[in-house]
Parts: C-alpha cells; structure tokens; sequence
C-alpha cells in the first residue's frame, strides 16, 4: 500500500533506537525525509546513517536534550515546518509514591507531557494552514492499565492523553489528526535492561526471566521496533485521515479488557 507520504517531512524524537528508531525508519522508507533527535550523538548519527542508506530519504540528526527550551529550540531551527510530528520520550524510573516528591513530579511531568505539548504548539499551526498534518505521541500501555509501580509515568501521559483529546477534536477539521501509540512489552534495550535488573534481583538468569515474560502474553512473544514502526506510519498516512483522538494499543493482546 502507497501511504501517499512521498516528498512529506517528520520530527522523530528519541529516535536513535528502540521505538523510536522504528518510526524514523518506516517513515522514511515511505518517502519520508526525517530530522531525528536523542541526547547521545554517536549512537544517533550511526542511526541516520542507516536510515539514509536503507532508503535514500534526506535525514537530518540534532543531538539534544529534547526536554529543554534550548533543545527544542535547535530541533526546530532544523525542522521548523514538519507534516509529521512523533513525539516521544524515556519514561521516568519506577518506585512507589511515597518517595516521589515535587522534583520527581515535575521532571515527569516536564519529559512526558510539557514537552510534547510544546513541540506541538510550535509545529500545529502550519499543519493547519497546509491543511495536512499528523501527530503521533508515544506514550505507554500503562495510560490504559496503570502499573503500581510507574505511578510517575502513569501520571504524566494520562495528563498529555487527556489534553490530546481534546486537541484532536479542535484540528480535525483542517485535516490535522492526533494519535497516541501506546506500547506495550517490546524488545526494546530498555526492556533488555529491565529484564536484566529484574534477574539479579530475583538470582534467575536473564534467559529464565525474559522467557517467563514472554509467556506471560498471549502472544507469547514480544513486538518490535519495526511492527511498531510501520503502525506509527499507517497512522501518518492519507488513508488514516479519518482517524483521530484514539489511543492505539500495541502490547500483543496482554490488556484483558474488550475496550
């Protein structure tokens, strides 16, 4: 299928690996030329470079630290005008709630919800002049099953789900849509690390633990960055611009609920 993205741009954040990445990629091998951001410039620059010789697209990189005015900034120096926004972030460390106190909520609230807002407060408007435009934020299959211990998390993107809402229905008309993509387990370095800590831990090995989990989904497997990728350009595409405000679930069928 021809999404009839040829010729677009996008700003993907947090783009070196993992899911993001995913995204850049499946943009990009749609026509897409792509301006990638991550705090690490190594790791990002050898992911521009892979995009560029899979697919030929222009892809520009910024090193930043995409949470703050001055990362932001530059971001949009380089990309000032995308079609397609994918906003996404690192979730903030798990714990329990009474340990958490305003530092800890403001610096969640700040990297998974002002922050995305502010990226699209800067670019939505000549999506709306253009009359084409797409968001995609990223934000986790615990907005929809909350997880006790990510009470941070769960906090702060139900908080940019709830304004999205909103927002999505206000830009329908100019042909702007606004989705969330919410992940659940994918064999991502971050689940790898999880994992990891979860085996010390419990003194199994890291095999024994990864294994169980996987078994635990109905699936009986983990996604990857690619089959999220392609999800998040399906969402981009023309034939989905009748789709908006929705929160598509990725997690292999692990969500027990019917909606």
């Amino acid at each position: 299928m021809d999404l009839g993205l040829k010729g677009k741009t996008a700003l993907v954040c947090a783009a070196s690996k993992g899911l993001g990445k995913g995204c850049a990629m499946s943009l990009a091998r749609e026509g897409v030329d792509v301006t990638i951001t991550a705090r690490g410039a190594e790791a990002l620059e050898a992911t521009a470079a892979e995009i560029r010789a899979a697919t030929g697209v222009t892809v520009t990189s910024v090193a930043c630290d995409i949470t703050t005015p001055e990362g932001r900034a530059r971001t949009l120096a380089a990309c000032p005008a995308p079609d397609i926004l994918v906003t996404n972030a690192g979730g903030p460390p798990p714990g329990n709630f009474r340990q958490w106190g305003e530092a800890e909520w403001i610096a969640a609230v700040k990297a998974n919800m002002l922050t995305p807002i502010e990226l699209i407060k800067a670019t939505i408007d000549k999506m709306i002049q253009r009359r084409f435009g797409r968001v995609v934020n990223i934000t986790s299959g615990a907005v929809k099953m909350p997880i006790d211990v990510l009470g941070l998390s769960n906090g702060a993107r139900s908080g940019l789900t709830g304004f999205c809402a909103g927002l999505a229905r206000e830009v329908a008309q100019y042909g702007v849509t606004v989705n969330n993509l919410l992940p659940g387990p994918f064999d991502t370095d971050r689940l790898r690390t999880n994992t990891r800590t979860a085996a010390e831990k419990s003194g199994k090995t890291f095999d024994e633990v990864w294994n169980q989990r996987m078994a635990q989904n109905p699936s009986r497997r983990f996604g990857t960055a690619e089959e999220f990728g392609d999800a998040c350009a399906y969402l981009c595409s023309v034939q989905a611009g009748y789709i908006t405000g929705h929160n598509l679930l990725m997690d292999g069928g692990h969500y027990p609920g019917t909606m």
